[in-house]
């Protein structure tokens, strides 16, 4: 077995002079003590510089003029599914309340059973419609303001707030307008300034 070792390594050094030279074999020892001035440690593993392996960029591809947020017609799905979502859960809870409230006096049994359960899936589903609505005439003032100017701002949210606001209050009158209009006016403007707060300190927003 001993014999064979420097045959090997004549191999070895055969088949690199054929290939334009040996490679030269070196111990761990030799190479801790190996200065590394001027270089990147290596992985031991990958034998690959870690400076490639950090991404500084973004880990997803867009395409070539796409914008790194969704548009208003992207998110419309998300806030009108939302804003059903939540009607259905405060109106359950408000149904409860009231049905727990109204039957107080009934003792436990199958009719109280059934008019608390009317009145959680009555409340439900009128929360669920009314911010519903209110989600879709948002989105879709949101989306033509959008298109009609040709820019995503704050503008695009206060007017559109506003201009929901007085379109659901339209059957109650120009006081009823003039109403639903201030209402969406302010809470469009409180939204415009959460989303604003991070510049108005100084700091750079968060991105999703």
């Amino acid at each position: 077995m001993d014999n064979n070792t420097p045959a090997s390594g004549g191999f070895k050094g055969g088949l690199g002079s054929i290939f334009g030279g040996g490679t030269p074999e070196y111990s761990n020892t030799e190479l801790a003590g190996v200065p590394l001035t001027g270089m990147s440690p290596l992985s031991p593993y990958l034998n690959v510089d870690p400076r490639y392996l950090v991404q500084d960029t973004d880990e997803f591809i867009l395409p070539t003029g796409a914008n790194k947020t969704r548009g208003r017609l992207e998110l419309a799905f998300f806030t009108i599914g939302g804003c059903c979502i939540t009607g259905a859960a405060f109106g359950t809870l408000n149904g409860l309340r009231m049905g727990l409230t109204e039957t107080r006096d009934m003792p436990w049994s199958k009719p109280r059973n059934v008019q608390i359960l009317n009145m959680v899936t009555r409340q439900g589903a009128s929360w669920a419609n009314t911010l519903g609505s209110v989600a879709l005439l948002y989105s879709v003032f949101g989306v033509v303001i959008e298109k009609a100017r040709g820019a995503e701002d704050d503008l695009n949210t206060v007017a559109a707030g506003t201009l929901t606001g007085m379109l659901y209050k339209s059957t109650a009158g120009l006081k009823g307008v003039a109403r639903g209009g201030l209402v969406g006016l302010a809470m469009s403007g409180l939204y415009a300034l959460y989303n604003n707060w991070d510049h108005l300190k100084g700091t750079s927003p968060s991105r999703y």
